[in-house]
């Protein structure tokens, strides 16, 4: 590898992201691998190990894009790859993270497993042209945001869980439908609250600029659900925040509607479902970790 690539690629691989992925695809895995037999150690497997690492390749290089698209200057509280090395070299080194996650996905030599996350680049391509583009009706436009949420964060969650289940006992389908529900569920509850902290969490905080949905002319639950007590955000929506004023009066909006705890009230129905999926495997301290972990997510601020 180039040294400049080797080092653009090594930036967002440190200590300062959540690391959330790896440790749900792991604490799945073994509880996947309890629940198959509960007299062998739930140990990772070769292959379960990798999906872990695959997962968050897919989920870095993804970052790398968004931030190219969204000309993103602050990721985990540190200047992004495209402002510090410039989109051509960001573009070539989320490229190339994709790239290795892919031989990396292949050496595994499991058809199912390679269909399975291939469909996470799908949905990820999908999800950021759904973003681009919004919805004049609010049912339509409610049931968008959660489409483009499953396929931008949840995708990935869903379905690096139910690799690793099928890594766990391939012939176990009832296995593999609790892990992808679970990880769906979790997936989408988390960013609910990440769409949440945009509005209440401090920049120092969240390690990125708080308010960016808004300032990139997105709308998000907390947006969509005060639309239906002031709809005046409908014009603003459908011009995407673009007009003076616009990114102001809707963040007075949402702080004088329920959007914010109605939002809250989503993702913890997403957390019970998320909990109501993994608690039909056996119990281990896995599963009670993913349990806990389930619940964290709502919880945390940032």
């Amino acid at each position: 590898m180039l040294p400049q690539l080797r080092e653009v690629s090594n930036y967002l691989f440190d200590e300062r992201g959540k690391q959330i992925r790896p440790m749900l695809v792991y604490l799945t895995a073994r509880a996947c691998n309890y629940h198959t037999d509960p007299k062998k150690e739930s140990k990772l497997t070769e292959g379960q190990s990798a999906i872990g690492v695959i997962s968050e390749m897919i989920h870095t290089a993804s970052l790398i894009h968004d931030d190219v698209i969204d000309a993103a200057h602050i990721r985990r509280g540190k200047p992004t790859i495209n402002s510090v090395w410039g989109q051509k070299k960001a573009i070539l080194t989320g490229d190339y993270i994709l790239s290795r996650a892919t031989v990396a996905l292949s050496k595994l030599r499991n058809e199912r497993v390679v269909i399975v996350l291939s469909q996470v680049l799908d949905d990820l391509v999908q999800g950021e042209f759904m973003q681009l583009g919004s919805k004049e009706d609010r049912g339509e436009r409610f049931n968008h945001y959660i489409k483009k949420t499953f396929r931008k964060t949840a995708s990935l969650m869903a379905c690096s869980c139910k690799a690793v289940a099928i890594l766990a006992d391939p012939l176990n389908q009832f296995l593999h439908d609790v892990a992808f529900n679970f990880g769906m569920h979790f997936g989408i509850s988390f960013q609910l609250i990440d769409d949440l902290l945009d509005f209440i969490a401090s920049d120092d905080v969240m390690g990125k600029p708080t308010s960016t949905d808004l300032r990139l002319g997105l709308a998000t639950a907390p947006v969509l659900y005060a639309c239906d007590r002031f709809p005046e955000l409908d014009a603003m929506i459908m011009r995407r925040f673009t007009q003076s004023g616009d990114v102001q009066r809707a963040r007075e909006i949402v702080d004088q509607s329920d959007g914010m705890d109605q939002t809250k009230r989503l993702a913890c129905f997403h957390r019970d479902e998320a909990i109501r999926f993994i608690s039909q495997l056996g119990e281990s301290m896995e599963r009670n970790a993913l349990i806990q972990l389930s619940d964290d997510v709502v919880t945390r601020h940032k």
